[in-house]
């Protein structure tokens, strides 16, 4: 489980419950956090608060899976269009200190977000680290004794977080596995109309 990137308690949890009719899991209660928004805003829990949302946790200057799961994110954007500002997509940066907001919003603009409701976050690396270990539980961080510049040694989960409108996760999926992002659009979808 270490490898997909979530913790294993997490995991567990993320595992029972798929394909019911029932209401989706309440997998744990994230923390408030604040961290500085794409535009140079505050912007966290106090923003999102009643607004559904999908998370995920990339870099800017990522060699290798970011393109691809920030394209997945394009993907969700283009899917979840119709509920507008009401769902919200937030990116956190796992290398903080070289994501500044002017990178952020740079990235952003490439890969087509729409700013309305996509958010790209950056801070301090301590702060998103525990916001994003202890709080989504998912895997962040470096390879000890690694040079600046060694982009490789920057590690993170590949997994899009699903929170309901209270700061609930409500799923985890695999954003590598087709049949696991197609069901966080259904999930999505649920979540935004039926709040469960």
């Amino acid at each position: 489980m270490a490898a997909l990137g979530i913790s294993a308690t997490a995991g567990a949890m993320l595992l029972r419950g798929q394909g019911s009719s029932g209401p989706l899991p309440q997998l744990g209660a994230l923390p408030d956090f604040t961290f500085t928004r794409h535009d140079g805003q505050p912007f966290g829990s106090a923003q999102l608060r009643g607004k559904p949302f999908v998370a995920n946790f990339i870099f800017t200057r990522c060699p290798t899976i970011c393109p691809e799961f920030t394209r997945k994110m394009v993907g969700v954007q283009k899917a979840t269009a119709s509920f507008g500002a009401g769902l919200q997509l937030v990116s956190f940066s796992v290398d903080p200190k070289y994501d500044t907001p002017e990178r952020l919003t740079e990235y952003g603009e490439r890969h087509g977000a729409d700013f309305s409701r996509w958010s790209f976050l950056t801070g301090d690396y301590e702060q998103l680290k525990e916001t994003i270990v202890q709080g989504f539980k998912v895997s962040m961080g470096r390879e000890p004794g690694a040079p600046e510049d060694d982009l490789l040694s920057i590690f993170h989960g590949t997994h899009f977080v699903l929170v309901d409108d209270a700061g609930q996760i409500r799923g985890y999926y695999d954003s590598a596995d087709s049949d696991s992002t197609d069901r966080l659009i259904r999930d999505t979808q649920r979540l935004a109309k039926t709040g469960h």
